[in-house]
């Protein structure tokens, strides 16, 4: 067990390997935040500009590490189109391998000393029984606008890639890959997708080194007129054969043109080919989302869990 530290990428490796065994056994007690694909996504997009506000804790059983907590901390964060958002509460991510939930309360009582005089949030999946006991016993209730029709809590899907879609494309459009298409494309095409956006070059610098990273499954959609349409990051875990797919993002002037189903059904026969058995892909669960649990569906994809959000006020504990 090591004490309060700040994460680095040498953290994000062995966050992942403990992401790798719970997923082998039980991918439902993996949390959106906590998945193979994320903790390198999430670590990547956001660590040179926020890394300073990015507390972890470690837990390890001899060598091997059975549980990570990693808390969000207030934070300015400035978007492309010039505007500033100020995050003012603390959000937490963790994982603890299922046979050692008695450090779920040591996780608890570290995130309250971290974030102390903080409004406090914090994410589980709703396989998590023993767990969420725990949580609430520490004071954290249900977050009523995370779960609300605009909220933001998510479900995380899965199919198999036993039989995939031939893609089609509209005339004019191709796939490429973000070997392909260079840094400067592959940042465009997320930053359209997600306008307003922090994203960077340098971000997605920092993307690239993380070792999950593959340029290969990185899809991009190119328009007729050279725009980057669509965007998704596959990461793929090798020792599970499951491909993640995080982000996946369409230009608002392209949407509704089957662009996203296309590339997708790309990917996931870009994923087999490389040795994939199995993807997941994590949605927004709300009505406004619709659209997107629609597409998802549509592929073939089905849900495994999804998220419990959780929140404890600044004034309580």
């Amino acid at each position: 067990m090591t004490d309060f530290e700040l994460m680095t990428a040498a953290d994000v490796p062995l966050m992942q390997v403990l992401a790798q065994r719970v997923t082998a056994t039980r991918p439902d007690l993996v949390g959106a935040g906590a998945s193979y694909g994320e903790l390198a996504w999430i670590w990547g997009q956001g660590s040179t500009l926020y890394g300073a506000t990015w507390p972890r804790r470690l837990w390890f059983s001899g060598d091997e590490l059975v549980a990570w907590a990693w808390a969000f901390l207030p934070r300015q964060v400035r978007r492309s189109d010039g505007s500033v958002r100020q995050v003012t509460g603390a959000n937490l991510t963790y994982q603890v391998h299922p046979d050692r939930t008695e450090l779920i309360d040591e996780v608890i009582d570290w995130y309250d000393g971290v974030a102390a005089g903080l409004e406090r949030t914090v994410c589980l999946t709703d396989a998590e029984e023993f767990a969420l006991t725990r949580w609430a016993a520490h004071g954290y209730e249900a977050d009523t606008e995370a779960l609300g029709d605009d909220g933001d809590w998510t479900q995380l899907n899965e199919r198999d890639l036993t039989d995939v879609d031939q893609p089609v494309l509209p005339d004019g459009f191709r796939f490429r890959t973000a070997d392909e298409a260079g840094p400067q494309a592959a940042v465009r095409a997320h930053v359209d997708a997600w306008a307003p956006s922090s994203y960077t070059v340098e971000s997605y610098e920092a993307v690239r080194q993380t070792a999950a990273y593959r340029g290969d499954l990185h899809i991009l959609v190119q328009a007729p007129d050279g725009t980057m349409a669509c965007s998704t990051i596959m990461w793929f875990d090798e020792v599970n054969k499951s491909v993640e797919f995080e982000p996946v993002g369409t230009h608002p002037d392209y949407r509704r043109r089957g662009l996203a189903r296309a590339m997708m059904l790309h990917g996931m026969r870009l994923a087999r080919a490389a040795g994939a058995t199995h993807a997941t892909v994590v949605c927004t669960g709300t009505p406004e989302h619709a659209g997107t649990q629609r597409l998802y569906l549509g592929l073939g994809f089905r849900e495994l869990s999804r998220d419990v959000p959780l929140i404890k006020s600044a004034t309580t504990g």
